[in-house]
């Protein structure tokens, strides 16, 4: 129980940073640096720029500054509620590619050349279709054997997708849950909470020092973590107004047929979800004094317990060279 009220009071602690450590917390440095936990290592973006700090296994860290790689490449491209997937697109490539630059580094085998973009491609082609098959087609699933058992309703009914939310929500904790056992993961979750204490110091405007960047917490709103969140929940709405519209339309015969047609719609309906979901994103990041905002970001941060773990000293060093080398 002790455990569970310190997990409630460091989220509490977090939200009272934004919301009352005043209102400069967020005025101090523009909030234009994210961050990725890779190998070994963090990758820190500062607009157009990224940096990949990386501890060699001879203790050294090697810095690596590229540009950033984007899809906005044209003005309706970057308009509210149509940007939010080519920046999720653009996001997984340069996440990928940073995971590929980290592992050879930690590993110094640098005579490896980069992925190909044939490989790229390939690779993003399928980390989309394991996380569609994952979070769309394995819940889909068991809300149909529930409803078999006659504890909900069809497609067309809104128990079908609470219940489909439901599943979603817990095959996604139950992921990283169990990913979170395995040692070199949970190294990388002790990164991800390093990449978070840094930015929470450089946007409170402190000397970038493991010291100084050890006291803060490693929950924030703007994490990844919230925005998988924000998709989720925003599906459960989506999917229970637009599913049984579409079936009003057309509904194909037979009862394979009919669940195969929900499921290939749901996988365009990433598109809205996730354009939603990043603007909503967006919003409560530079809105978070806000009640509302602050509100929705509670889920992402106790989720986020999951998703970061504490750093030691050399890690949050990783992190600062990479955002040292972000924002030059």
């Amino acid at each position: 129980m002790s455990g569970v009220v310190e997990t409630v009071r460091e989220a509490a602690g977090a939200l009272r940073r934004i919301a009352v450590g005043g209102t400069t917390l967020f005025m101090r440095a523009a909030q234009t640096v994210g961050g990725q936990a890779v190998v070994e290592g963090v990758m820190m973006r500062n607009k157009d720029r990224l940096a990949i700090a990386v501890r060699k296994p001879d203790g050294s860290i090697i810095l690596e500054t590229r540009p950033w790689f984007t899809l906005l490449r044209s003005d309706w491209m970057r308009k509210p509620f149509v940007r939010g997937t080519f920046v999720l697109i653009e996001t997984l490539v340069n996440g990928i590619k940073a995971l590929n630059f980290s592992a050879q580094a930690a590993m110094e085998d640098e005579g490896e050349e980069e992925v190909k973009p044939w490989q790229l491609a390939l690779t993003v082609a399928v980390s989309i279709a394991l996380a569609l098959g994952l979070f769309v087609v394995l819940p889909h699933l068991f809300t149909l054997g529930i409803q078999a058992l006659g504890l909900g309703g069809g497609t067309e009914s809104l128990s079908f997708h609470v219940w489909d939310g439901l599943f979603k929500l817990l095959v996604f904790a139950g992921y990283i849950g169990s990913i979170s056992l395995i040692p070199d993961i949970r190294r990388v979750f002790q990164y991800h909470g390093a990449e978070h204490k840094t930015i929470w110091a450089f946007e409170e405007g402190c000397e970038l020092t493991p010291e100084a960047a050890r006291s803060f917490s490693r929950l924030h709103p703007r994490c990844g973590t919230a925005f998988l969140l924000f998709v989720l929940s925003l599906s459960i709405v989506l999917h229970a107004v637009l599913i049984p519209a579409l079936l009003a339309l057309y509904t194909p015969e037979g009862a394979v047929v009919k669940q195969a047609y929900v499921v290939f719609a749901k996988f365009f309906m990433m598109i809205p979800v996730s354009a939603v979901a990043y603007e909503l994103i967006k919003y409560t990041g530079t809105n978070v004094e806000a009640r509302l905002c602050r509100v929705l970001c509670w889920p992402g941060l106790m989720m986020q317990y999951l998703t970061t773990g504490e750093p030691d000293d050399s890690q949050l060093e990783v992190a600062i060279a990479a955002l040292k080398g972000a924002v030059d």
